[in-house]
């Protein structure tokens, strides 16, 4: 099969109605409705509004709706207001999530809705958890309030030193 080169929707792009590809999709526009791709980046001045289905996303812009994928990579830059359906998820510290989170072993075909309530400005990672929840901020102190077990659930740590 020859590789094909990826699709690119750029910054002045404003698109309203759904996206569907089984190759590479960047995208740096604005998009409202769903968006179904192979892989799927989406830049930081991005936004989409829907639902978004794919094999690995990496999420650098705004996303308002839910994500199922089997790799979600949420940047520093990522903010996203919905539900993650996952195998592997991977955020880095100072990005935003809002919403509920759940591991899958098949995300893409798994439209069940048991998740754990999520609301964070992220300095965790999780990876593989069966759900976690996560309330870490990130805002202005070095020291945290959470501390995260085997698991990857996160719970408030009581210990004093």
């Amino acid at each position: 099969m020859k590789s094909k080169a990826p699709s690119i929707l750029s910054g002045d792009l404003v698109m309203t109605g759904s996206i569907s590809s089984e190759g590479e999709v960047q995208l740096d526009g604005s998009v409202d409705g769903d968006v179904r791709a192979g892989s799927l980046t989406i830049g930081e001045e991005a936004s989409v509004k829907g639902e978004i289905v794919a094999e690995t996303i990496v999420v650098r812009g705004k996303v308002t709706g839910s994500i199922r994928a089997r790799q979600v990579q949420l940047a520093s830059t990522a903010r996203i207001e919905g539900d993650i359906v996952h195998s592997a998820l991977s955020v880095e510290s100072g990005a935003f999530f809002d919403g509920n989170c759940r591991h899958s072993s098949d995300p893409l075909a798994d439209k069940s809705g048991s998740t754990a309530k999520s609301s964070s400005s992220s300095s965790a990672s999780a990876s593989s958890a069966p759900s976690a929840r996560s309330t870490t901020s990130t805002s202005g102190s070095s020291s945290s309030s959470s501390s995260s077990s085997a698991s990857g659930l996160e719970m408030p740590s009581k210990s004093s030193a």
